[in-house]
């Protein structure tokens, strides 16, 4: 598990600025600093893809270059994630794309329901997945994604890549999600409160990033 916060760095000035309710009335802001992040992200999870040796051509000589083997898939779990995903599209600015609307549905008096109503992926068979979604709160939204993405292939890895998760969300993955995965983290909070939110968190992402759904 990869967790950014861990090493002092800008990213951690981003990640401030996204959880302190002061700047948090600065929509375009909370919007450019989860993008930003994940450009940090997408860089980050590069390190950890396969690369292969070119020759290209320089104005002086010829010279050998590293690049990409082949190209992530990213996934979105919309909306909260569309400018977290649009931070590692722009570093994996030819990966296909694939879209996933998955919402948490709370029924007075009954468990959280999970509720998914619209997917449109790429194939994903054999291919390195990147699952982005900001908030890995319980875990359930994220599963029901995979699984539903699952009529698209057999991933080679899946890189699920958070802005912030909690240890119980986490835990549930890891003992539901029988493929290989990898969690990349900008930070891993303390817990989830009664009412499964992230603490200490940030608050509805979607809603600070587009403003309040009905």
């Amino acid at each position: 598990m990869f967790i950014l916060n861990q090493t002092t760095s800008i990213a951690n000035q981003f990640l401030a600025d996204l959880r302190n309710v002061n700047r948090q009335q600065d929509r375009m802001r909370f919007r450019r600093n989860l993008e930003r992040l994940g450009e940090i992200m997408a860089y980050e999870v590069s390190k950890n893809l396969p690369f292969v040796t070119h020759t290209i051509s320089t104005p002086l000589e010829d010279t050998e270059a590293k690049k990409l083997k082949d190209n992530p898939v990213i996934i979105s779990v919309m909306r909260a994630a569309i400018p977290f995903y649009q931070g590692i599209l722009n570093y994996f600015d030819e990966a296909d794309s694939g879209f996933i609307g998955a919402y948490r549905k709370e029924i007075e008096g009954q468990s959280l329901k999970i509720d998914l109503d619209y997917i449109a992926a790429p194939s994903i068979e054999g291919k390195e997945v990147l699952i982005v979604d900001p908030m890995l709160a319980t875990g359930g939204s994220l599963l029901t994604s995979i699984n539903h993405l699952l009529a698209n292939g057999t991933p080679k890895k899946l890189h699920i890549i958070a802005a912030i998760a909690a240890p119980e969300g986490i835990e549930h993955v890891k003992q539901n999600l029988d493929l290989p995965h990898e969690f990349w983290l900008c930070a891993l909070d303390e817990k989830l409160n009664e009412k499964s939110y992230i603490v200490p968190g940030l608050g509805d992402a979607g809603d600070l990033a587009f403003g309040q759904k009905l």
